[in-house]
């Protein structure tokens, strides 16, 4: 298994870094037993093994549709060492291959998933192209589905989300689109540093994992170096509530966590 151990941080650093994390992994189920049955569940191409397996798991629980997104970017070698790395999964072939068809080769050998129940959309290379090409896939196979679960990398749903709410501004007919990360990650303080918890395999590094929690806030801020529509106008606004911005004024002024992170390779 992957170490996922980093140094200890410092209290008030853990509690933020958790705060952030879990609003990041934006879960719409998140006080219910489970998710809703959708038209369609949505698995954008990842490499966090626990939420390709959730997204798995529940559409071949439900029989709903699995529209697995994702080409080739600049993430898809984290997927092939995760695959690589998996005990079961480890047989797929994943060299040269985009994440939608490797990720549709587990949801058909792994779950049991019939063919005729995936659609593949293999073009995108980042999340506003898997946005984009996903809906572009649901009008192509006359798909009107009135509910869309998406299933993200946790510290990519809240902006997926809100790509989704921004690229269908126009459509009268789109789904209404719910989310849920399939799991919210939580760090904890150990005697060998700060990890996760529980352990699962397929997780990214601890220190990937807070890197990613670091450049999403930018990422997600509604002024000229943001996404929102104040910025690049890849998202709609989001709002952040004063226990995210907090928890961002702590992570951002932990010199100790800024400067592990800049001495680490991600």
């Amino acid at each position: 298994m992957l170490m996922t151990t980093f140094p200890v941080l410092a209290q008030n650093s853990l509690a933020a870094a958790n705060t952030l994390g879990a609003w990041l992994a934006r879960n719409d189920f998140s006080d219910k037993p489970a998710p809703v049955r959708a038209d369609v569940v949505i698995l954008a191409g990842n490499a966090v093994i626990p939420t390709i397996d959730a997204a798995c798991q529940l559409a071949a629980a439900q029989q709903t549709p699995l529209l697995i997104s994702g080409g080739v970017g600049h993430s898809t070698t984290f997927l092939y060492s995760a695959i690589a790395r998996h005990p079961r999964y480890n047989v797929v072939r994943t060299t040269g291959r985009g994440e939608a068809a490797i990720l549709a080769d587990i949801a058909h050998k792994f779950w049991s998933i019939d063919n005729k129940q995936i659609l593949i959309e293999d073009k995108s290379t980042n999340c506003g192209e898997n946005v984009r090409f996903s809906m572009d896939i649901l009008a192509a196979q006359g798909i009107k589905a009135k509910t869309a679960l998406v299933v993200q990398d946790p510290t990519m749903q809240r902006r997926t989300m809100a790509t989704f709410a921004r690229l269908s501004q126009q459509c009268a007919d789109a789904p209404h689109w719910l989310s849920w990360p399939g799991f919210t990650p939580q760090l904890v303080n150990t005697a060998n540093g700060t990890t996760f918890v529980p352990q699962q395999r397929g997780l990214w590094s601890v220190e990937r994992y807070l890197s990613l929690l670091m450049g999403e806030v930018p990422r997600l801020r509604d002024d000229a170096n943001g996404y929102g529509p104040n910025g690049h106008d890849f998202i709609v606004h989001v709002d952040f509530p004063p226990s995210v911005e907090a928890a961002w004024q702590i992570l951002r002024t932990d010199t100790t966590l800024t400067a592990a992170l800049a001495n680490r390779a991600l």
